[in-house]
């Protein structure tokens, strides 16, 4: 929908009052003739393909009195700091970027995704399953034996031969972004430690607990030496599903407080340089699991923060869990867009962007991580669980041919300039539609996302310790602004 003409023209005039938009030149339009000493980078993506992470022409930052419905950023109230964005590399996305790629087209993508903005996404939080998940071709663990046997001193244990596919990935990524942390999840237990003797379903047994620890040990010691060290570990993918055709496991809080207290945290706390442990690596609809975990000291000490997921409940639940405790961190660590979506790019825009980025950040996430990283043409390859999920990134197996899918802008507007480390700052969000999340990046530059919900264009003005920038989101734009603070 377009704006009245008259709304434009009258904060333009506003903005030149106040020294803040050069007269003449109207919002999303010509680039300014001459290069501005204090200008403010923007980048674009609209509900229309026209633009898709553009950079428009660079908005003037001048000083000036705050107008009525600016934006305030304050660089001065900080939050939570960022650990970076990505993706889920499954097994299934490993395979069809190594199986439909060939090795310079692979090259090309992996840059594209890992290298430095502004030719690259930066992606750098990714997360990994421990064995086998949905997005496999085959069920397995990395220490599956024979029916009816057991193999407590893990002897069995093995990356091989289904990992093998992930690791150089992760290693060709690290040279790419050397700040990209990882993140290890088991969708199971080996079957030998489970009541019910398979991959799907079931409960851990209570006398494998300090094997399973092991397990997870031992996984992040060969991640380690690999090279691609874990940054956080979750005992378990969605404790509380059972899952009815893929690898998964019950895992009830007080179940996983045992676990915790006795077992995997104190064999964490003997390791020189242990990964963070990450409770709950579930939806927000169930708050009181990790609250009932973190309310046993003997568990809650070897827990660092709090993991969620998008796909029941509300994104506030982060926020609950974290003014309840707020010495644990939130991340968001899965959400997946599909064909169950059904209101096109704008739908998944303001989902990927406006909830799970904007608002994921406001409710004290510090890292983003949506789910399978690649997926074929069919969305697959799967061994059970979601078919019709897609990826970051869509790969024809014909042709080699990239899709870039809206998670990929969503991402990309993030980390465009959000760098690790940058503290979320106060910012505004305005009542008709506006919303933002800002950042002060280490070097003191300045980050404003902002996504338009309402459904016609809307003025952005935003006001910063005496300094302004405006101009005029189109109806479900996202945004980012970045300057030198």
């Amino acid at each position: 929908m377009k704006r009245p003409r008259g709304a434009v023209v009258a904060l333009a005039a506003a903005l030149v009052a106040g020294g803040g938009l050069a007269a003449g030149v109207p919002a999303l339009a010509a680039r300014p003739a001459v290069a501005q000493r204090a200008a403010v980078q923007y980048w674009l993506t609209t509900v229309e393909p026209t633009h898709r992470l553009a950079r428009m022409p660079d908005l003037p930052l001048a000083p000036g009195e705050r107008v009525a419905g600016a934006i305030v950023i304050n660089p001065a109230q900080r939050f939570q700091s960022f650990v970076g964005a990505g993706a889920a590399l499954t097994d299934s996305s490993a395979q069809v970027m190594n199986r439909a790629l060939g090795p310079k087209a692979r090259k090309a993508l992996l840059a594209e995704l890992f290298g430095p903005a502004p030719t690259g996404l930066a992606l750098g939080f990714m997360r990994v399953p421990i064995g086998g998940s949905d997005f496999s071709e085959l069920h397995y663990s990395l220490d599956d034996v024979p029916t009816g046997a057991t193999d407590p001193q893990l002897s069995g244990f093995r990356l091989d031969p289904y990992r093998l596919g992930q690791v150089p990935l992760l290693q060709a990524a690290r040279k790419l972004n050397p700040q990209l942390q990882l993140m290890g999840s088991p969708w199971s237990a080996p079957a030998w430690m489970k009541d019910n003797h398979s991959l799907v379903g079931g409960h851990l047994e209570p006398r494998w607990y300090g094997a399973f620890a092991d397990y997870l040990l031992r996984f992040t010691r060969e991640y380690a030496r690999a090279g691609v060290p874990l940054y956080a570990l979750s005992v378990q993918n969605e404790p509380g599903y059972s899952t009815p055709d893929y690898p998964g496991m019950v895992f009830p809080p007080a179940e996983r407080a045992r676990f915790i207290a006795q077992e995997l945290g104190p064999r964490l706390a003997r390791e020189p340089s242990p990964p963070l442990l990450l409770e709950h690596d579930h939806n927000w609809d169930e708050p009181g699991s990790p609250l009932a975990v973190l309310g046993d000291p003997a568990a809650a000490r070897y827990v660092g923060g709090v993991a969620w997921h998008c796909y029941k409940g509300n994104i506030a639940a982060q926020s609950q869990v974290h003014d309840a405790l707020p010495q644990y961190d939130a991340y968001l660590t899965e959400c997946s867009g599909g064909g169950w979506q059904k209101g096109g790019w704008g739908e998944a825009m303001a989902w990927f962007y406006g909830t799970l980025v904007i608002e994921g950040q406001r409710n004290w996430a510090r890292a983003v991580a949506f789910w399978n990283l690649a997926l074929d043409e069919k969305n697959g390859p799967f061994a059970g669980g979601c078919r019709n999920c897609r990826g970051v990134v869509t790969i024809n197996r014909a042709d080699g041919s990239v899709t870039r899918n809206v998670e990929y802008y969503a991402l990309g507007h993030l980390t465009r300039c959000v760098r690790p480390g940058a503290r979320r700052i106060a910012s505004d969000s305005d009542p008709s539609g506006l919303v933002t999340v800002a950042f002060r990046n280490d070097d003191g530059s300045l980050v404003l996302l902002a996504y338009n919900r309402a459904g016609a264009a809307r003025p952005l003005h935003a006001w910063v310790t005496g300094r302004q920038f405006a101009t005029e989101l189109p109806a479900g734009a996202a945004a980012t602004f970045c300057w030198q603070g």
